[in-house]
């Protein structure tokens, strides 16, 4: 499953018409209007599999924000990209799209009680029977003066879902009726199942449907079993600082010294 994880956490070269990739194939923005933004996952998740993105950039005087959901549809045979997600890619079936909001985004179930925001922090996340490491699941401030204050905010999932530096997931748990449901992952909490009986014989792409007041958003890959030594070289290096401006001074090649800082 490792290798189809790093295939898909990228996104697919087919997308909306002012949506621009970055040469990794992991940063969408969308250039010009606030529609024609969508992207998809670069090959179908693997059941329990999250596609995770951080919200980089937002623009103002737009209405709305990002969406997120599972299509059944390659996007390789799609005749035309559609123009939004939310009517007109879910209008051709077998899509299930979430539009997330700055607050209200967990889906009860019927007889469920709401849970109370800042629940004690668990390192793994369970869903059904997945589970997926909590720690990148979890956006992350810009390194500044007060980046510890806003990171510790950031786990408690008090910020608005679609602040800048939000990470937003979406993935299918298998039932055992043969279908699956869908689950929105905003800053390591689960929303909840939005969407049920999903059709698990035939593949799932993400889309991610950079709309209206997000403007860019990155793919963060998530380590499923044993960490990458990336992940674990930055792990130590974090446990030994007091604040992440400290990573500043260390000498680091830039790539795990940006990894330290934003992750």
């Amino acid at each position: 499953m490792a290798a189809r994880c790093r295939l898909a956490a990228r996104f697919h070269h087919i997308h909306g018409a002012n949506i621009r990739l970055d040469a990794s194939h992991t940063q969408a923005t969308r250039v010009e209007s606030f529609a024609n933004g969508l992207c998809f996952s670069q090959e179908p998740l693997a059941p329990g599999q999250i596609f995770l993105v951080e919200i980089e950039e937002k623009e103002l005087g737009w209405c709305g924000h990002l969406r997120v959901g599972l299509t059944a549809h390659d996007p390789q045979r799609l005749e035309v990209v559609p123009e939004y997600s939310l009517p007109d890619l879910v209008n051709l079936g077998d899509t299930w799209v979430f539009a997330i909001t700055r607050n209200h985004n967990r889906v009860l179930v019927e007889g469920e009680q709401a849970q109370p925001r800042g629940r004690p922090w668990e390192p793994f996340l369970l869903i059904e029977r997945v589970r997926i490491p909590r720690d990148t699941l979890v956006g992350r401030s810009r390194p500044g003066r007060y980046s510890h204050i806003l990171d510790d905010l950031f786990k408690m999932n008090v910020l608005p879902a679609t602040a800048r530096r939000s990470r937003i997931g979406v993935l299918y748990a298998p039932q055992p009726d043969g279908t699956a449901d869908m689950h929105i992952v905003i800053n390591g909490e689960d929303m909840g199942p939005s969407a049920r009986g999903l059709p698990t014989s035939r593949p799932l792409y993400a889309v991610i449907d950079v709309f209206a007041s997000t403007k860019s958003v990155r793919v963060i890959p998530v380590d499923y079993g044993f960490p990458s030594l990336q992940t674990l070289c930055r792990l130590v290096i974090q446990k030994h600082i007091v604040h992440r401006l400290a990573i500043d001074g260390l000498d680091l090649p830039p790539l795990l010294k940006s990894s330290c800082q934003h992750e």
